[in-house]
């Protein structure tokens, strides 16, 4: 008699499902660790009585750092899992370059507002304490209060004024520098490092962006990072500030930090597959070539 085959199921862990909790899980871990640098920067430090001084460059260190360190640990969460995107802009850059699958675009960008406005709510949770001490000292109602808003969604500089395009610009460079270098530093054909190395490099990249282009537009550099906690700071009540994105020098704001680091994400990709990836495709023929030597014709 032959044996008997009884069909599995799958469970949600095996597919898409084990994918999307990687995915949220890694973009929690990431926002949690950034916006909570930005809220001890802000109002954690000045707040406790363990900083005199105001904001400053220091503060900004702090910030930087979190940010990049973030995206350490949320990349080491999920990356065996769900590859580690963790950023609409990367989910999108991959596909257009063929490394993922369009049809799964939604899921991970689902995946990844959710862990986003997670973190957020739980950064405030802890956090609300010292965020509405620093309004009553500041003498402003919620939503008047760009300085606590600050903790968990970006705005441009004030000297770009009402316009959008330096503000897109910066997001745009920021996000296809990030997306130029994450092609780099995972390219075995390159110098890529090994395997367990290249988040915190990664991590690195973030710092490096915050340090070099951060203060212009607050390098969002990815759409559920700034999308996902300003949702949650418009229910809790920042109001315009949040959403439409509105105050004093800004107008309608909150889709600049969506569409430019996707603009800029593909870009950054394009450079790569276009200037770098063909050498290397060239340099490993060659080589392929010299350790196959001559043809022989067989007798």
């Amino acid at each position: 008699m032959a044996e008997r085959t009884i069909a599995r199921r799958r469970g949600y862990r095996e597919g898409l499902g084990g994918e999307m909790l990687a995915e949220y899980l890694g973009t929690f871990v990431l926002i949690l660790l950034g916006i909570g640098s930005v809220a001890v920067a802000v109002v954690g430090l000045p707040g406790s009585g363990r900083q005199v001084v105001p904001f400053g460059a220091p503060n900004w260190l702090i910030i930087s750092w979190g940010w990049g360190l973030g995206v350490v640990f949320g990349v080491y969460v999920a990356g065996g899992i769900s590859g580690a995107h963790l950023n609409p802009a990367v989910t999108l850059a991959f596909a257009a370059r063929k490394d993922f699958p369009w049809r799964k675009i939604p899921a991970y960008w689902f995946a990844q507002l959710f862990g986003a406005f997670s973190a957020a709510a739980l950064v405030y949770s802890s956090y609300h304490w010292a965020i509405e001490a620093a309004d009553t000292k500041a003498g402003l109602p919620r939503d008047k209060s760009l300085s606590t808003y600050s903790i968990f969604a970006t705005f441009p500089a004030q000297y770009f004024g009402n316009s959008w395009w330096g503000p897109f610009l910066d997001e745009m460079i920021g996000t296809g520098i990030l997306l130029l270098l994450i092609c780099a530093l995972i390219d075995l054909r390159n110098t890529a490092p090994g395997v367990n190395l290249h988040p915190f490099l990664i991590g690195l990249v973030v710092v490096a962006i915050g340090l070099t282009f951060g203060t212009n537009s607050g390098y969002a550099i990815n759409p559920a990072r700034d999308f996902g906690p300003r949702l949650f700071t418009y229910f809790e009540g920042w109001g315009s500030i949040a959403l439409p994105g509105s105050y004093m020098w800004f107008n309608h704001y909150w889709w600049i930090p969506i569409v430019a680091p996707l603009c800029g994400a593909l870009i950054g990709v394009g450079v790569y597959d276009l200037v770098i990836s063909p050498i290397l495709v060239a340099r490993r023929r060659l080589a392929e070539a010299q350790e196959e030597g001559p043809a022989t014709e067989e007798i």
